[in-house]
């Protein structure tokens, strides 16, 4: 009896060390997928280089980013300030830098609110099906009808204008196409076989869902959110612009250029440098996103 427990510890240990090494080996395939192409390869680059500057600001910023100086107020690009002050003197390199903060923060958190509103409207409403998943859909369909920022504005009327109320907003407002794309893969793999036989075993739904359902539906749910991300940064950016978002003092690119844009004949580096860390950001996350998908994808691979 002993050494059949003993064979079957064996056994049970190697299938655990085969199965690790088969994870190791699909994550080694995943990233070189994505090292091999030059949308990865960029796009990696400026996330790295986004989020050094994230971590680092206070080490790379020369400045204290809310820190006043009058007397050197409106100064051009030189040595000292490289990307010039701002009307009240405040040092832009400086805002720049901690403003990469700021826009990491709002694309976690509101992809984080997008995919956790999207797992739970959409994995329940194509795991149950029927009535529950004609209620949960038609309130989805509301949604969609209105363009992603409309809804966003929306929102933000009802919260009013503040940072946080912003990524929540945003969060909301992409969540339909989660909740979309989960419900569609669900009802693909709801009937599955392996669905069936742990229905038959006496799973109970919740775990069905967690185990079986949820884990298949993680690949296209991080494609969507790689791809979300620069949006929700843009989105974000825009109702900064528009008085909706970030408030002033607070170093946001979108609140930067819409407090420079009455001097953008005179003094053009206060909205060209804010503006072009958003196009750098939001097209590096967007290289990032594809390649992503092209890897998660066989079809998509390149050979």
């Amino acid at each position: 009896m002993s050494a059949l427990q003993d064979e079957a510890r064996e056994q049970s240990s190697s299938m655990r060390a085969l199965s690790g090494q088969r994870m190791r080996s699909r994550r080694f395939d995943f990233v070189r997928a994505i090292a091999k192409t030059y949308p990865g390869k960029i796009g990696g680059v400026v996330i790295v280089l986004i989020i050094t500057l994230a971590i680092f600001a206070p080490i790379i910023a020369p400045f204290d980013p809310y820190a006043i100086d009058p007397v050197n107020r409106l100064q051009p690009p030189s040595s000292q300030n490289f990307f010039g002050t701002d009307e009240t003197g405040r040092d832009v390199f400086s805002r720049v830098i901690y403003g990469s903060r700021i826009s990491l923060q709002v694309g976690l958190i509101a992809v984080s609110i997008s995919m956790t509103l999207g797992v739970l409207f959409g994995l329940t409403a194509g795991f149950y099906g029927g009535v529950v998943d004609s209620l949960i859909m038609r309130f989805i369909d509301i949604l969609l009808a209105f363009p992603g920022f409309l809804l966003a504005l929306a929102i933000i009327a009802m919260l009013g204008p503040s940072l946080t109320n912003a990524m929540i907003a945003v969060g909301i407002g992409s969540a339909p196409g989660f909740a979309r794309l989960i419900r569609s893969v669900v009802l693909s793999i709801r009937n599955t076989d392996y669905v069936m036989a742990a229905r038959v075993i006496g799973a109970s739904n919740f775990h069905i869902m967690r185990n079986q359902v949820l884990r298949n539906v993680l690949a296209p749910m991080i494609v969507l959110g790689t791809l979300e991300f620069p949006l929700a940064i843009l989105i974000a950016a825009n109702l900064s612009f528009l008085g909706l978002g970030a408030q002033p003092p607070t170093p946001e690119w979108g609140a930067m250029v819409v407090s420079a844009r009455t001097f953008i004949r005179t003094e053009p580096w206060l909205i060209n440098f804010p503006g072009i860390a958003i196009f750098i950001t939001v097209l590096g996350f967007n290289l990032f996103g594809n390649a992503v998908r092209d890897a998660l994808d066989p079809r998509l691979r390149k050979a």
